[in-house]
């Protein structure tokens, strides 16, 4: 099996560096090798390669920036995927997708399946559906895999920012009413590898498709945050940066509290009952990888 992977820079590409691996020759780009904006140069990358399985890691994720940077968040997150679908097909190619909670508008009261009506709110989310109906509109052999809150150790994401400004603030605002599963990157990459691994197996063609793949549980953003502080200060090692914000001191605020130039979904809850039925797998809650995060992190002080 010869793997084509984009995206290897980033929170979900680092670890599928690792969790692909095993499974052949692995071929991992980043933004420097690959400019998924550049057709030509994506073509040319895919028919060099000629690949087995090619996993798109790579995104437009500057949900805000999005806003006013339109013909480059769809040219990453659109026309790109679209484009590897082709190639995929030409080379008879399983292809694997990343997408997101925000093809959903956050008004259901419960957890979205994936056959729930979307209704993005941002470019980010339309830009990213776009991709999702490229891919499905082709007939290339794929899995696409919508998940939410992605953190890892490696790279920028919430939790990080909120050890940050623990350490330079005496009080944080954190928004309360939008729900959703911290999802970390280790686990998407873990069950990506056993899913390609279960494709090519017994009824393997079957299991093709469209899931949800997040952590089990969930948590506000303002709850996250109170976990993220509480088990960083129970980490520190002596003689680290201690916090000047204490849990009892961030403050759960709405979201019309914090505007931002893209709106997000009030309710980012993802059910993943199909994904679980056709792999087999399980996804613990997101406490257990985010106490493993912060462990790493607190080790070395980050």
């Amino acid at each position: 099996m010869k793997i084509l992977l984009l995206g290897k820079d980033g929170q979900v590409g680092w670890e599928l560096q690792r969790s692909l691996a095993p499974l052949g020759q692995l071929v991992a780009l980043g933004r420097a090798q690959c400019n998924l904006a550049d057709e030509h140069q994506l073509r040319a990358i895919v028919r060099d390669v000629n690949p087995t399985v090619i996993v798109n890691a790579a995104a437009y994720t500057a949900v805000d920036r999005a806003e006013s940077e339109v013909d480059l968040a769809r040219a990453i997150n659109a026309l790109a995927p679209g484009i590897l679908a082709q190639e995929a097909q030409r080379c008879n190619a399983l292809l694997v997708h990343y997408s997101t909670d925000y093809v959903f508008d956050g008004t259901k009261s419960g957890a979205y399946r994936e056959t729930d009506v979307t209704h993005p709110l941002s470019v980010y989310g339309s830009t990213k559906l776009e991709g999702e109906k490229a891919i499905q509109g082709s007939a290339c052999r794929h899995l696409i895999f919508r998940t939410s809150w992605v953190f890892s150790a490696q790279g920028s994401n919430f939790a990080k920012t909120i050890l940050r400004m623990a350490r330079e603030r005496e009080s944080l605002k954190i928004i309360d009413d939008q729900f959703g599963a911290p999802t970390s990157a280790e686990l998407i990459a873990d069950v990506t590898a056993l899913c390609v691994k279960n494709v090519y197996g017994p009824e393997g063609e079957q299991r093709l498709g469209l899931y949800h793949l997040t952590s089990g549980g969930e948590t506000s953003w303002h709850g996250y945050a109170c976990y993220i502080v509480t088990q960083a200060m129970l980490a520190l090692q002596p003689g680290s940066a201690s916090f000047k914000c204490k849990p009892g001191h961030i403050q759960p605020i709405p979201t019309s509290g914090y505007p931002l130039p893209a709106a997000r979904p009030g309710n980012s809850r993802l059910d993943t009952a199909k994904l679980k039925a056709a792999f087999d797998v399980f996804l613990p809650d997101w406490t257990y990888y985010a106490g493993r995060m912060l462990t790493e992190m607190m080790s070395r002080d980050d």
